[in-house]
């Protein structure tokens, strides 16, 4: 039996059997997005929006319409002046940053490079002589560093390691990366074992640890990141101050990382918290922290999120409520934690193999976490709702502006989610027209994929080694192919409507694949010029939720491909809360125009409520419904939308 195989059955089913202390090595390892070329016509076009208008955006608000930059630069004047702002905006200058380092490697810019450049040498120069860097304590009460766990003085600076990792890679610059290393071995002699205990209020400094251990080849670094894993759970944070909140599941402090079981708190800092757990799982082998991360992803996508893969149903904490309580109208779904869902679940897939993470990746990805970014690159959301009466509308910037450079950031990135390999071979996870060179055992291979997923299954694998060679393509089976909306069946499809398994040709000649954890396995001694070719066929599946979900009792939603679609007013006669879909209306797709993004929208003739001329009374009529996919929508003005619809007339009203 493999080490995969056995680790798939004791974290699927016995997590109460002796374990083995460490995971063996091996794991998978994701093709970094600066060896990816995208040229895929609906990701490029994104890209390029978030390299132009995405930025410019960013870059406006940070420096000039509020008064981020300016703050730092209060700080090197050290003349007294006061902050400016939230106590957390220094994050949102180095996630900007971070995003700024992407898109320099694929849309290289002097322009931009030299504006990072400012940015940069502002920061070093707020930096204090001990390695500190943070502008409100600085700025307000130098007395009080480290004295409040939950005011983001280790959350601003997890941000300020990552931006500097990406622009260092993109550059070769070290400044920024000095910048990081002095404040964290400023850090790491305050906190750590036989040191001060410290839980950090939002979890982001764990994983930007690693990143910084990876680059550096520095120990202490991921050593330190283990540590504060370690310290949540042990009311380490009672000799603290917490000011933001008192129940400290907000910020899953209530027990120890490796014991935990449910979701709790904000679905941010929990996306955060997790991704660091399975970095340091990756590096350290230590199997406590991917038994608790899949029980914890279980509860997750089991219980607890939408069928768009974004999380978080309530405002009141930014996150999780009771298991099943799904609101629609009333769904927070931040765009961050939508973009945390993507991070965590990659993690967990290099971990096990497993595609059912890509599955939940992939559905977050086009679904939760785009929906955040406008068609035009330059409007945002904070919170993606699945139902609106057409009071909501994109917003240029907000006052806590975590989203708009989490957005910016992944898409960016995008090309580090496509591909990955260890020494079998290489694993396809999503499905994005792009080229990149793989290294097997020594030997380069060329990889090129042509696709115009996700409007068509139709696929093209160009396979070219340097030298003939033996060894696997894997290819993700996506679950909605099978009939399975989501692992767990929170959401389940018409099985009958389920599409088929997709054969396989090697230059034109079928050739037979293994099934594997989700992957199709194909190995055989591959040579220059070898072309793969499959078709994912690509029917229109309705969606139903499980009874425990109350708010989507006696409804459907509509799914082709990864796409979850909606139902928008401006499509419908200006009203989208009066369709009804019974089981036998049939939609098909066709070609459409959201502003400048050609679609494939689903059109079919349905009932609609209509009201009389008098207004009295109401009756249904069948009429043509146009739904589009849920990224696209509101990006027309204000108008009302659903993704779950009612299949009888007297469902219209229900609680929502």
């Amino acid at each position: 039996m493999t080490r995969q195989s056995i680790l798939a059955i004791l974290l699927l089913g016995m997590m109460h059997a002796p374990l083995p202390a460490r995971l063996q090595t091996g794991v998978l390892r994701p093709v970094s997005f600066s060896k990816v070329n995208i040229t895929d016509a609906f990701w490029k076009p994104k890209i390029d929006l978030v390299a132009t208008k995405t930025l410019d955006a960013c870059i406006y608000q940070t420096e000039v319409k509020t008064a981020r930059i300016r703050n730092f630069e209060k700080v090197a004047r050290n003349q007294g002046e006061k902050h400016e702002g939230i106590f957390y905006d220094d994050s949102d200058v180095f996630k900007a940053l971070e995003a700024m380092a992407y898109s320099l490697q694929t849309h290289p810019s002097a322009s931009l490079e030299k504006k990072c450049d400012e940015w940069i040498d502002k920061i070093a120069a707020a930096q204090q002589p001990d390695g500190y860097l943070n502008t409100y304590y600085t700025l307000t009460s130098p007395d009080k560093r480290y004295s409040d766990m939950s005011m983001h003085e280790d959350y601003n600076n997890g941000h300020l390691i990552e931006a500097a990792v990406a622009y260092y890679e993109a550059t070769g610059k070290r400044k920024l990366l000095d910048v990081a290393v002095r404040w964290a071995d400023h850090f790491d002699r305050i906190f750590g074992p036989g040191k001060r205990h410290w839980v950090t209020g939002h979890q982001e400094l764990e994983l930007a640890l690693v990143k910084l251990y990876r680059t550096t080849g520095e120990k202490r670094y991921l050593a330190l990141a283990d540590w504060l894993l370690a310290e949540r759970g042990h009311r380490h944070a009672d000799g603290y101050t917490w000011s933001q909140w008192k129940d400290t599941a907000y910020a899953q402090d209530l027990v120890p990382v490796k014991q935990q079981r449910e979701i709790t708190g904000h679905a941010v800092r929990a996306m955060y918290l997790y991704t660091g757990a399975a970095d340091v799982a990756t590096h350290t082998g230590d199997t406590g922290y991917l038994h608790a991360m899949r029980r914890v992803w279980e509860d997750v996508v089991y219980r607890n999120m939408y069928i768009t893969g974004g999380i978080g149903s309530a405002g009141s904490n930014e996150g999780f409520s009771t298991d099943y309580d799904l609101p629609n109208e009333q769904a927070y779904c931040e765009t961050c934690a939508s973009v945390g869902m993507v991070f965590w679940n990659q993690r967990m897939n290099a971990l096990t193999r497993n595609t059912e993470y890509i599955d939940v990746l992939e559905r977050s990805l086009y679904n939760g976490a785009l929906d955040g970014l406008s068609l035009s690159g330059d409007r945002f959301f904070y919170g993606n709702p699945l139902a609106s009466r057409g009071q909501h509308q994109r917003r240029e910037w907000f006052g806590t502006a975590c989203c708009p450079s989490n957005i910016a950031r992944l898409v960016a990135s995008l090309g580090n989610y496509l591909y990955a390999s260890d020494d079998d071979g290489i694993y396809v996870n999503l499905f994005v027209q792009s080229e990149t060179q793989i290294n097997m055992r020594g030997n380069n291979v060329g990889i090129q994929m042509k696709t115009t997923y996700p409007w068509n299954g139709a696929m093209t694998l160009h396979v070219d080694p340097a030298k003939p060679d033996s060894f696997g393509i894997r290819i993700r089976i996506p679950g909605w192919l099978n009939g399975k909306a989501v692992p767990g069946g929170l959401y389940h499809m018409n099985t009958a409507n389920a599409s088929k398994m997709p054969v396989f040709l090697v230059n034109g000649k079928p050739v037979s694949s293994v099934m594997r954890d989700g992957y199709a396995c194909l190995s055989r001694k591959w040579m220059q010029g070898d072309r793969l070719t499959w078709t994912f066929e690509m029917p229109v599946q309705r969606l139903y939720a499980r009874d425990e979900i109350k708010q989507t009792k006696g409804r459907t939603a509509l799914q082709r491909g990864p796409l979850v679609y909606c139902v928008e007013g401006v499509d419908n006669d200006s009203a989208a809360w009066n369709i009804i879909l019974p089981e036998n209306v049939k939609f098909s797709p066709v070609p459409h125009s959201i502003l400048n993004e050609k679609v494939m929208a689903l059109r079919g003739t349905a009932p609609v409520l209509v009201a009389s001329p008098d207004g009295i009374s109401a009756k249904t009529e069948l009429r043509t419904v146009t739904a589009i996919p849920y990224y696209a929508w509101a990006n027309r003005g204000k108008t009302e939308m659903q993704v779950w619809l009612p299949t009888r007339i007297k469902d219209l009203k229900i609680n929502y």
